[in-house]
C-alpha cells in the first residue's frame, strides 16, 4: 500500500499538528518537507490552495476548514472539540469567493532570474518551479511584463504580446542591450495547469482586479522601501529559477576536458 497520502488528508495532517493557522504556502512546504507527498505536480501550492477553498467554499460548516484571513487558514475543531469562531473585523464587511482565487491577472512571476543560467536559443527553456520538489515548468511560451537587471538596478523594462517571453528574452541577448543586463524578472499573464502546461490568455478582466495587479506588480518589481509586504496577489504564484539542463552538461563538459588537459 502507498505511503503517500491524499491532498486532503496531507492538509489534514498538517494543519491539524499544527498551534496556530497557516498559509497555504506553509502548509504546502510541511507536506513536502515531512515527505506527506511525492507527487506533487508543477503548482502543489495552488493545488493546496484549491483544495481548502473548495472544501469551505461547498462544504459549509461541515468543512474541517476555516479561514482566518485571505490565503492563512486553520483547522475548524480546536483542542477543545469546539468550533472555532472567526469574528469579522467589521460586521458590513464580507470576503468574497473572488478575494480566495489565486490567479486574478497575474498568473506567475520569477524575480531575480540568472541569465547565465539559461541556455539562450531562439527558444529558449525558462525553467522555474513553485516549490523545490515541484515539476519544473517551462516559461518560453509565456506572455507579460519583464524588467531586466544590471545588478540590482532596473535597466529596460518590456512587454511580451506578440511574440513569447523567451524569444523576447533571446533577443536581448543579441541586441543593443545583450552586455548590459545579468538577471531578468518577468510577470506572466498566461495560466498554469498542474501539469506544467502554459494555457490561454483570457478573453477579458474584470476592471476590479486591474488596481490590486498593478500594484502588486509595482511593490514587487521596485520594493519601495516603505511598503512592508509583497504584492498580496503575487504572493502565491512565484517560481524559483531551475537551471537548463544544457548548462549543466556544459559545465561538466568543461571540467572534464580541463582534467584531461591536465593529464
Amino acid at each position: 500500500m502507498s505511503s503517500e497520502l491524499t491532498w486532503r488528508k496531507a492538509i489534514n495532517k498538517v494543519l491539524g499538528s499544527s498551534a496556530t493557522p497557516l498559509h497555504y504556502n506553509e502548509i504546502t512546504e510541511r507536506i513536502i518537507s515531512e515527505g506527506l507527498r511525492k507527487n506533487l505536480g508543477a503548482t502543489p501550492a495552488a493545488t493546496v490552495n484549491a483544495k481548502i477553498t473548495a472544501s469551505i467554499k461547498h462544504e459549509g460548516n461541515s468543512s474541517p476548514f476555516v479561514r482566518i484571513s485571505k490565503g492563512t487558514s486553520s483547522m475548524r475543531t480546536g483542542v477543545s472539540g469546539m468550533s472555532i469562531m472567526i469574528p469579522k473585523l467589521t460586521p458590513d464587511v464580507t470576503e468574497s469567493e473572488e478575494s480566495e482565487e489565486q490567479y486574478e491577472i497575474i498568473t506567475s512571476f520569477g524575480m531575480f532570474w540568472r541569465k547565465e543560467a539559461v541556455e539562450w536559443i531562439a527558444t529558449p527553456k525558462l525553467l522555474g518551479m513553485q516549490q523545490i520538489g515541484a515539476t519544473p515548468v517551462d516559461f518560453n511560451k509565456q506572455l507579460g511584463i519583464y524588467l531586466l537587471y544590471d545588478g540590482r538596478e532596473v535597466i529596460y523594462i518590456g512587454r511580451t504580446t506578440d511574440r513569447p517571453l523567451g524569444r523576447r528574452l533571446y533577443e536581448h541577448t543579441i541586441d543593443r542591450m545583450s552586455a548590459r543586463w545579468d538577471r531578468f524578472s518577468w510577470f506572466g499573464l498566461l495560466p498554469v495547469s498542474d501539469k506544467g502546461e502554459i494555457g490561454d490568455l483570457p478573453e477579458n478582466y474584470g476592471a476590479a482586479k486591474l488596481i490590486p495587479a498593478l500594484e502588486a506588480i509595482l511593490i514587487e518589481a521596485l520594493e519601495p522601501r516603505q511598503n512592508r509586504k509583497r504584492g498580496d496577489d503575487l504572493a502565491a504564484v512565484e517560481y524559483l529559477h531551475k537551471v537548463d539542463p544544457e548548462i549543466e552538461k556544459k559545465k561538466v563538459k568543461a571540467t572534464l576536458d580541463a582534467a584531461l588537459n591536465k593529464l
